[in-house]
C-alpha cells in the first residue's frame, strides 16, 4: 500500500443530544467526495476518537464506506491501550471495508514508553494480527511518547507497517524519518502548518483535521508541489497557516466544526467535555476562512 496526497481526517457529526448524526455523515462525505482528496482517517483525534465508543467507530465506518468512491483509502483509527482492543477494532474495521487502520502509541503508562524496542513492542503485535495494514501516528503532544525514528525505522520493515503520520514534531524530523526507512514505506505529514516544508523533506503527503473544513485549499499545496509549482504552494501554505492555527491549536474541534458549518459541511456541536465556541471565537474563525470558502 503506498500513500500519497491529502487525506482527511475526518470530523464526526453528533446531533444536540451527543448522538452520532447518521445522515450528516454521509452528507459530508458525500462532499468530500466530490473532491481530489486521496482519503480518509476515521474516529482520529479531530474526529473526537477519544470521546467514541468501539461501536460507534464501525459504525461510521459503515456510514462512510459506501458513500466513498472506489479508489480513495479509508482509514480506522484504533487507537486503544491495550494491543488486543485495537486488534478487536482491526478486525471488524476490515470487515466494514477499510483499507488500513491507524493507532497512536499506549499513552496511559507512558513512564515506560521509551525506547525503540518498548515502543516498537505494540506496533509488532497489532500487525502481526491485523487483516489489513498498519499505519503508525505519532503525536507526542497528545500522548506524551515520541516514537523515535529509530522505533520507525524497525517497524518499517514489519511486511504489515505500511506507513507513519507524524503529527507535531521538529521541522527536521521528517528528513530524519525519511532517512531511516525506504522509500515504499508512506510518511505523511499530520501538523497544517509544516505541510509544504514536509513534502519538500520527502513526506508523501498529509493527513489533517483542516481538510474536513477546506479540503480544496490542501489539496492546492498537494498539487503545487506534485507540479513543482514553489511559489503556488508556498503561497497556499500560507494562507491555511493562521486558520489551521485557530481550529487545531486554539479552538480544537469546536473550532474545526464551526469552520466546517461556515462552509457548507456539517460540523454541529462537539461531544462534551468539548463546550461550543464563544461568540468572539466563531468571528475570529469567520474571518479567517472567509477567503478559503467552497
Amino acid at each position: 500500500m503506498k500513500l500519497q496526497g491529502m487525506f482527511a481526517s475526518a470530523a464526526t457529526p453528533f446531533d444536540h443530544t451527543g448522538a452520532i448524526y447518521r445522515a450528516k455523515v454521509q452528507h459530508n462525505f458525500d462532499k468530500w467526495r466530490r473532491t481530489a482528496l486521496a482519503g480518509f482517517v476515521i474516529g482520529g483525534l479531530p474526529g473526537e476518537g477519544p470521546l467514541l465508543e468501539p461501536h460507534e467507530k464501525i459504525e461510521l465506518l459503515r456510514l462512510a464506506v459506501p458513500v466513498i468512491p472506489a479508489g480513495r483509502t479509508v482509514m480506522l483509527d484504533v487507537s486503544c491501550e491495550s494491543v488486543q482492543g485495537a486488534l478487536n477494532l482491526a478486525k471488524h474495521a476490515a470487515e466494514a471495508g477499510a483499507q488500513a487502520v491507524v493507532s497512536l502509541p499506549p499513552h496511559q503508562y507512558r513512564n515506560i514508553m521509551y525506547g525503540p524496542e518498548t515502543q516498537a513492542l505494540y506496533f509488532r503485535a497489532l500487525a502481526d494480527q491485523s487483516p489489513i495494514p498498519v499505519i503508525v501516528q505519532n503525536a507526542p503532544a497528545m500522548t506524551g511518547v515520541d516514537l523515535l525514528p529509530e522505533t520507525i525505522g524497525r517497524l518499517a520493515v514489519h511486511r504489515n507497517i505500511q506507513g507513519m503520520i507524524d503529527c507535531g514534531t521538529p521541522l527536521g524530523r521528517i528528513r530524519q524519518l525519511r532517512e531511516a526507512v525506504d522509500n515504499d514505506f508512506s510518511i505523511l505529514e499530520g501538523t497544517e502548518t509544516k505541510v509544504w516544508d514536509s513534502l519538500q523533506s520527502g513526506a508523501n503527503g498529509a493527513v489533517l483535521g483542516f481538510a474536513s473544513a477546506a479540503p480544496y485549499a490542501t489539496i492546492a499545496i498537494w498539487e503545487a508541489f506534485r507540479t513543482r509549482e514553489e511559489d503556488a504552494g508556498v503561497d497556499w501554505q500560507g494562507r491555511i497557516s493562521h486558520p489551521s492555527i485557530l481550529v487545531s491549536d486554539l479552538y480544537g474541534v469546536p473550532g474545526l466544526k464551526h469552520a466546517m458549518d461556515l462552509n457548507g459541511y456539517y460540523g454541529g456541536p462537539p461531544r462534551l467535555p468539548f463546550s461550543p465556541l464563544l461568540a468572539a471565537a466563531r468571528t475570529e474563525i469567520e474571518a479567517a476562512f472567509r477567503d478559503l470558502k467552497g
